[in-house]
């Protein structure tokens, strides 16, 4: 190649460069970008979590439901961060190429991830609470009877439902690329906690909150 062709060209790109922006993805900070970013993301979530409750309480006229759907919701991201720091620790192991797990972080990846799963967790649940809801008509209190009543009315939704969000996260944890690696890994595990939260936490605390407070009055 010619130099003048080479000085050229690279004059060329040099000045294509220059004119166009160029937009760096930073998913490593600082320490203290990294603390106030956590900051940040905890109170998002927290945030979240208590206007959901207090939408729920408004929606069924009734502390108890919005306290439990708040705990299952809680049990669900604490659930998924659980799971997820113990995947950092089988990355590199046989357990761990196997389920194709790699070093996840938090970032605003599964930041996102964890508030998809707050919004897809708590429809379950609304879901659920519906259904008892309309069971238990005008009758004060909440029965196990009840309970399981409407949960078999919507066991077939709930699975229906789960089990569809679930074939598509595992299809974009495995096929996706490790730029939605972390999202599909905390969707896939927040599936699975979501589902059973509604059924064997969210549901059975109506029942214990019912009789605390029969007790209270009694007592």
């Amino acid at each position: 190649v010619a130099a003048a062709d080479m000085e050229s060209a690279l004059n060329s790109i040099q000045s294509e460069l220059a004119a166009t922006p160029l937009f760096d993805e930073v998913n490593t900070f600082a320490s203290a970008v990294a603390g106030e970013m956590k900051q940040r993301a905890i109170l998002a979530i927290i945030v979240s979590m208590i206007t959901i409750s207090v939408y729920i309480w408004f929606r069924f006229q009734n502390l108890v439901f919005g306290l439990a759907a708040m705990v299952a919701l809680v049990h669900d991201v604490l659930v998924t961060v659980g799971i997820t720091a113990l995947a950092s620790y089988l990355t590199g192991t046989s357990i761990g190429n196997f389920l194709l797990l790699e070093d996840l972080r938090i970032n605003l990846a599964t930041i996102a991830a964890y508030l998809t799963l707050v919004g897809f967790s708590l429809n379950d649940t609304i879901v659920i609470f519906d259904r008892i809801r309309e069971v238990r008509g005008k009758n004060p209190a909440i029965t196990t009877t009840m309970i399981n009543t409407s949960l078999n009315q919507t066991l077939g939704r709930t699975i229906l439902t789960t089990l569809t969000v679930f074939i598509v996260v595992l299809i974009m944890y495995v096929f996706g690329g490790a730029g939605i690696h972390g999202f599909a890994w905390c969707m896939v595990i927040g599936c699975i906690a979501g589902t059973y939260s509604s059924v064997y936490i969210a549901s059975p605390l109506l029942v214990w909150a019912q009789k605390r407070s029969i007790g209270s009055v009694k007592a």
